[in-house]
């Protein structure tokens, strides 16, 4: 196979790791970055394109692929003020969406969050809500929609409350069996590798994709 794949996000953890996979991956003979900063040191089967993600029509003439990787995503301490966090977690995901469906792209891929409700009164959630219905609305053939749980792994950034809570989490962990597995911390390699097993596998008929289904999903190398 000689794939395009695009990624926007991949300076981020889960990015990143997907970014490393599709690299060394025989099917892909092209991987796009689109991102605000180049990453130095990729080899040539990666082309960079440099600009405001939050100004995506710029970028039309060069979305064209055979999958798109949505791992765009702020945090509340990164970005306090709250239409900037919108622009972000909800708009650019839609623009690519959007773009994504102009330019016949078939397969696209989105990291959303555990409790996502566009009804919900809390501002996060009822964003990312907002942020998938929206996604699904473009009627792309092969859209998955990955909600995850706390997210492990080793970042750049330090996220001193994040870090406590995730250690809270490890040590409650046993206590998460049946409906509470979806609650269980998840690995970003996790997410990173069941990405790109529904990008592959298009039989799939989950849209919206829970913590302890991508587990299992990332399992089926």
């Amino acid at each position: 196979m000689n794939k395009t794949a695009i990624i926007l996000g991949a300076s981020g953890l889960t990015g990143g790791i997907l970014l490393q996979k599709l690299i060394e991956d025989s099917r892909y003979s092209t991987i796009k970055l689109f991102s605000r900063t180049r990453i130095e040191g990729l080899p040539k089967k990666v082309i960079q394109f440099i600009g405001d993600l939050l100004d995506f029509e710029q970028f039309s003439t060069d979305f064209i692929a055979d999958e798109v990787y949505c791992c765009i995503g702020t945090t509340a301490k990164k970005t306090p003020d709250k239409k900037l966090y919108k622009k972000i977690d909800y708009g650019i995901p839609v623009a690519a969406a959007k773009l994504a469906k102009e330019n016949d792209i078939p397969t696209f891929l989105v990291i959303s969050a555990m409790g996502a409700n566009k009804a919900s009164s809390v501002f996060y959630n009822r964003t990312k809500g907002e942020m998938e219905q929206d996604v699904l609305q473009q009627g792309i053939m092969n859209t998955s929609i990955l909600r995850p749980s706390l997210i492990g792994g080793k970042r750049n950034e330090r996220r001193v409350l994040e870090k406590i809570g995730i250690v809270v989490f490890k040590i409650i962990q046993p206590l998460f069996i049946g409906p509470l597995k979806k609650y269980k911390i998840i690995n970003a390699e996790s997410i990173a590798q069941a990405m790109l097993n529904l990008a592959n596998n298009t039989s799939n008929t989950e849209v919206i994709i829970t913590s302890n289904d991508i587990i299992q999903l990332a399992k089926n190398k």
